[in-house]
Formats: structure tokens, sequence, C-alpha cells
């Protein structure tokens, strides 16, 4: 974990109230795995004193993006951020996905800008799978030419059909897992609101497969002090018996295996803390 100064090379409107952010980062950005996350200090604001989490969409050699949303105080703060200014990054947090699994095919599975957290995996990964990605409309599909120059195969679902298929994203994964794919078995990659989080769990269970989920939770620290973004997940006691205790998304997560997520009624809900979600999804 590093703190760096960092200069925004170019900051832009894309559709819909999304934003892309790259800086200038020669500390940070090569260090960055796919599935980690930086914390941003936002413009001064009386209505925005913590820092604020974000996905990283890309990271190279000297320069890093992330890909946000309009929502809240915080992120209205950003909109004011210029060419040349100066922006406190602490980073990379977090525990990022695993490679893929040798024989596996890679599916990610998005919802919203949860397509950002993604396509580190794309760009890494040498074996191209699909990726199916899901929103509200047109505006909340991202990022899907970018994964077809890496050449993945993309699918789209809006609930309100303005582009790719009309309907919840899972239903178009379940029309191409009805098809039984052949070879290479699935091994999933998921990041989006809680609901599409729990339906690739249910699917990637019950079929005994591999699979790995982004969570989001609201965060404090970043750095697993605060204890404010915690996660119930499967343990086994010294016995050998299975049991739960708490994890903490910002340190232990925020990717986790499907099978360790105890998915229960919490009380915690879903937030726009590091701009993940967009769709509801079953």
């Amino acid at each position: 974990m590093l703190i760096e100064n960092t200069i925004i090379l170019s900051h832009r409107l894309i559709k819909g109230g999304y934003r892309l952010l790259t800086l200038k980062s020669s500390k940070i950005a090569p260090m960055v795995q796919p599935g980690q996350f930086v914390h941003l200090r936002v413009p001064p604001s009386a209505d925005a004193v913590l820092r604020r989490p974000f996905s990283v969409f890309r990271a190279q050699a000297g320069r890093l993006a992330i890909l946000y949303k309009t929502v809240g105080k915080g992120t209205q703060a950003m909109e004011a951020l210029r060419t040349g200014d100066e922006v406190n990054l602490v980073g990379p947090l977090g525990n990022g996905y695993p490679n893929v699994c040798k024989n596996s095919l890679p599916v990610l599975v998005a919802g919203g800008y949860g397509m950002a957290a993604l396509y580190l995996v794309a760009q890494r990964t040498k074996v191209k799978g699909i990726v199916f990605v899901g929103g509200k409309c047109a505006d909340d599909i991202l990022c899907a030419d970018d994964f077809r120059r890496l050449g993945w195969n993309v699918r789209v679902a809006t609930e309100d059909g303005s582009t790719g298929q009309k309907g919840l994203v899972t239903r178009i994964l379940d029309a191409w897992l009805n098809k039984k794919p052949r070879g290479r078995t699935p091994e999933f990659f998921a990041c989006g609101p809680n609901g599409l989080l729990k339906a690739i769990c249910k699917r990637v269970g019950r079929n005994g497969w591999d699979g790995w989920i982004s969570m989001d939770r609201h965060m404090g620290c970043g750095l697993g002090a605060c204890l404010a973004c915690v996660q119930k997940v499967r343990k086994r006691d010294a016995s050998g018996k299975e049991t739960w205790a708490w994890a903490r998304v910002c340190t232990e997560g925020p990717v986790f295996a499907c099978r360790d997520i105890v998915w229960e009624d919490n009380g915690m809900k879903q937030t726009s803390n590091t701009q993940h979600r967009t769709s509801n999804v079953e």
C-alpha cells in the first residue's frame, strides 16, 4: 500500500452521468492487481470529508483510470476536477481476483460499472472467455467495446430493452448455461449489485464450479481499522465444524470466493460505495 499525489491526465463524461478519470501514477498503478481498489481524497467539501473507494478500471506503467458515476456529494465534488489537478490516492488496496484456473473458461458477469472492476481480469487473462453485462438501460452498459477489442465475446441485457436483449442479465446467462457449454469448465468472476452476486453464487454452488465476487460495502478507512465494511463468511473451528466470522471487505476482500459468503438478510443494504452496482438482478 502506498500514498501518492497523482496528476489528472484527463477527466471526461462518457454518458448517463458516468465519468472516466485518468491519473498519472508512477507508484500505485504498476502494483495494481485485477479487482483491487484505490482510496481517493475528494476535493475539499464540508459534506465529503472521507476518502472514496473506487475499483481500478485500467492500470499500466505511469497511469491509472477509474470509472465512476455521480451518485452522492463526494462524487459530485469530483466533477470539479480538471486536467492538471493533483489528487491524493492510497492504494492499491484489498485482495483482488485470482488468476483463471488452467483449463477453465472465464465467465465475467457485471452489472453497470461493475465492468470497470473486471476489465483487468480480461486484459491480463491469456484465455479469452465470455462477458455478460446488464443494466437498467443503454446508458448503464459501459466498456463493452473495450472487452470486444480484447477478443472477448460480449453479451448485453437491459431491463428496458434499449440495447441488447430485454431483461435481466441472468436471463441471457441462463440461456447460455442451458446449452450446457462443452469443453472447459466455467469459472465465474462477477461484480455488481448484491442481487447479481447472490444469483451468481447460487448458480456456481449448485453446479460445483468456482466463482469469485467483488463485494460492495460502505468503507470508512479502507484499511481494516474502522470495521464499517464487514461481511459474514464461512469458517471452520478447531474441531472442523463449520461456523462463521466477520470479514472486512476492504482487507480480506473485496473479492471473495462464492463458497465462502454467508447470504442472509443481516441489515446490510446495497450502497453506492466502490461504484459497482446499477441493475437489480435475480
